[in-house]
């Protein structure tokens, strides 16, 4: 009976040694991970908590508090009802001052707690769970995709004998060749007319987590890069954060090709889930990923504070509200018709 008893610690504005390692087995995700909290900074002056069934770690929350807010860090995770009411429950005993807690881009299937609460869709991360076996893979995708793949692969090769697909992990990844795959990306965006999201800060925390966890895919042709992917992985799934490739391969399909070569190298290193992350892009659903919604989640001390946290509450609403319209207006049966491209104008403004 002693082995099943929950025990619960908190660490205030302290990250115990022995955190970092737990979190990669507990969840295996990049963005639970102690190095990620590091390269954005929020993993100073943040506080732990732990829960342990016996000697066992079962669950690793790093958070921080400040004006009354406590913020879970932990992001696209599976959290239990069960766990979101134990965090509640101690984190509200141990700080009288703490009003709401916040949870973002969790996987959560809550339906009540025993206090005040809102949830709306954030997120959604598109996954592929990988097979056994690379031959399986290919077999299971849709025919068309499967002869594409095939007719492309050959035509690229002929037609460029010197093509070549890399993998690169962590400190074998070049900085050059991170920086070239992002130059192909900003310069995607730039024929878009969309603003890249790639500055200098934030490819330097890009590469400062493929030093620790990178996997890159490389597609160079006469030695220079034409595509890449550049991904991390975590225990055994794989998280995708930039793909791209030269415009002048576009007849090639050079960066579906990437995707797939960098799945099978996935497949073979024994990965189990591959996750193409954020955007209902249609390419991933055609690689046979599949939508996991990732939620918001406010939890107020009591209805009181739920009232007093009122802009709180709004702005929740808001987004909430928002997001639903969004994803409504861009369903794919409406944007194929005037209708849908006048909706697909309306949800990127909103």
């Amino acid at each position: 009976m002693e082995s099943e008893e929950i025990s619960i610690s908190l660490y205030e504005n302290e990250v115990p040694a022995f955190v970092e390692a737990e979190l990669e087995r507990l969840y295996e995700n990049i963005f639970s991970s102690l190095e990620k909290f590091r390269v954005e900074g929020t993993a100073t002056n943040a506080s732990t908590y732990v829960v342990r069934k016996g000697a066992e770690v079962i669950t690793v929350f790093l958070f921080r508090r400040e004006n009354g807010k406590v913020e879970v860090l932990n992001q696209a995770i599976k959290i239990e009802e069960v766990e979101v009411c134990r965090f509640a429950d101690a984190i509200f005993s141990a700080f009288k001052s703490v009003t709401v807690i916040t949870f973002h881009a969790v996987q959560t299937t809550i339906r009540k707690l025993p206090f005040p609460y809102q949830r709306f869709n954030c997120l959604e991360d598109i996954v592929l769970t990988l097979p056994n076996t690379s031959q399986q893979y290919l077999a299971s995708l849709g025919k068309n995709m499967r002869r594409n793949i095939k007719r492309y692969m050959s035509k690229l090769t002929q037609s460029f004998p010197s093509f070549c697909y890399e993998v690169y992990e962590k400190e074998e990844a070049s900085e050059q060749h991170i920086r070239d795959i992002i130059r192909l990306s900003s310069a995607r965006m730039a024929v878009k007319k969309k603003v890249t999201l790639h500055n200098e800060e934030k490819t330097e925390r890009l590469i400062r987590l493929v030093r620790r966890y990178g996997f890159v895919g490389v597609v160079t042709i006469d030695g220079r890069v034409c595509a890449g992917l550049i991904g991390s992985h975590c225990g055994a799934n794989y998280a995708s954060h930039v793909v791209a490739h030269a415009s002048e391969y576009d007849d090639y399909m050079v960066g579906m090709l990437c995707y797939y070569l960098t799945i099978c190298e996935c497949i073979d290193r024994d990965f189990k889930e591959f996750h193409f992350l954020w955007g209902r892009s249609e390419y991933k659903y055609k690689l046979l990923g599949v939508q996991r919604d990732l939620d918001h989640l406010a939890v107020y001390r009591s209805r009181a504070q739920f009232l007093l946290n009122g802009d709180m509450v709004l702005k929740n609403a808001f987004k909430g509200y928002g997001r639903q319209a969004k994803r409504w207006l861009l369903d794919p049966k409406r944007t194929d018709s005037l209708i849908g491209r006048v909706a697909i104008r309306i949800a990127d403004s909103m």
